[in-house]
């Protein structure tokens, strides 16, 4: 997937929040604020009553999908973009790390991301600081990120525009928040609930996408997480909005990974239309991780595992290279001789 870039939505006027109060910024232990959001409309066309769809299942599949990831113990649990900014900075700073966290973590691990902002904050990860860094000391403090060359670019634009339009701060809309170089709705709808507390959307990533595809969460199938993100809003409740990022990206981290998904550990394999279709098809051998029995406790999977090595199997016309002791051969040679 492409870095997320601004989609040319219409500029609006946004004023900068300036309170610096020190109080953490949201966590998923608390109800966020809602705001309603309106999307585009066709003008001129009358509104058409439809009847209100809903997956199958999906309520029970939701609890269990709680239940798996009751430990907290994936990868964006502990360096996800609640777990990047430094808590004790002034809340305008807080709100800018949230930003660059997110626009960091693009095509990128959150190992990688939270070693990158752990850099950026020890050399000051606040607008001034970005603005006032070459690219090239910029380019060393966030590396290895994906697209890290384009993202050294994003940043110090960002920077620049925040400076000018915000005091130093981040938009405080959806709308703003796109207007930014490098920034798309997904990381908009999660900074405005991470660092605004607010909810405006569903941040979709790869892992929302796949897996509300596999559980057949969606009317139709979707082709993009913008796609997959107006879907899930259409149906699903509001007040879980705000949660279903976070469950979900730790379940695909986890569980229902990108590729040989863990489907014989997984509490939905009864329900999920896609359970085992994209699983390993060979057994696993006893003892690897995905010899895990549906009541195995689930333990952190920060990446997908490589696949078994194919046992390699002797075709009837190669000979057998099998070791000849030395008895054996002195005896086929005194009969070689005594022939």
């Amino acid at each position: 997937m492409a870095a997320d870039i601004s989609q040319g939505l219409p500029d609006s006027t946004v004023h900068p929040k300036t309170e610096t109060n020190t109080q953490p910024l949201s966590s998923h232990s608390r109800r966020r604020r809602q705001l309603k959001v309106e999307y585009d409309k066709d003008e001129g066309v009358a509104p058409v009553k439809t009847e209100r769809w809903e997956p199958l299942d999906w309520n029970k599949q939701l609890g269990y999908i709680r239940e798996m990831r009751s430990s907290r113990d994936a990868p964006v649990d502990k360096m996800g973009a609640e777990k990047c900014y430094n808590p004790e900075a002034p809340a305008h700073v807080r709100r800018f790390q949230v930003l660059v966290s997110l626009m960091l973590s693009s095509q990128t691990k959150d190992q990688v991301t939270a070693a990158a902002m752990q850099k950026l904050r020890a050399h000051g990860c606040t607008v001034e600081n970005i603005l006032a860094t070459d690219d090239e000391t910029l380019g060393k403090l966030i590396y290895p990120v994906g697209f890290w060359k384009t993202k050294v670019k994003y940043l110090k634009l960002t920077s620049a525009m925040l400076q000018k339009e915000f005091g130093g701060d981040i938009p405080d809309s959806v709308v703003g928040l796109v207007r930014l170089p490098g920034v798309g709705p997904k990381m908009a709808h999660l900074a405005m609930d991470i660092a605004w507390d607010q909810v405006s959307g569903i941040g979709v990533d790869t892992h929302v996408h796949r897996i509300s595809n596999r559980l057949g969460w969606l009317r139709k199938p979707t082709k993009n997480p913008e796609e997959t993100r107006k879907a899930l809003e259409e149906w699903l409740p509001r007040d879980l909005w705000s949660e279903i990022n976070w469950l979900l990206v730790g379940f695909g981290q986890q569980v229902c990974l990108p590729v040989n998904p863990l489907c014989s550990v997984c509490l939905n394999q009864h329900s999920c239309p896609s359970a085992h279709k994209n699983s390993p098809t060979k057994r696993p051998k006893a003892g690897s991780p995905h010899s895990l029995s549906p009541t195995s406790s689930f333990k952190t999977k920060t990446e997908s595992e490589p696949e078994p090595a194919v046992k390699y199997e002797r075709t009837k016309t190669e000979p057998l290279n099998t070791p000849v002791s030395p008895t054996t051969q002195r005896r086929r040679l005194k009969s070689k001789v005594n022939n």
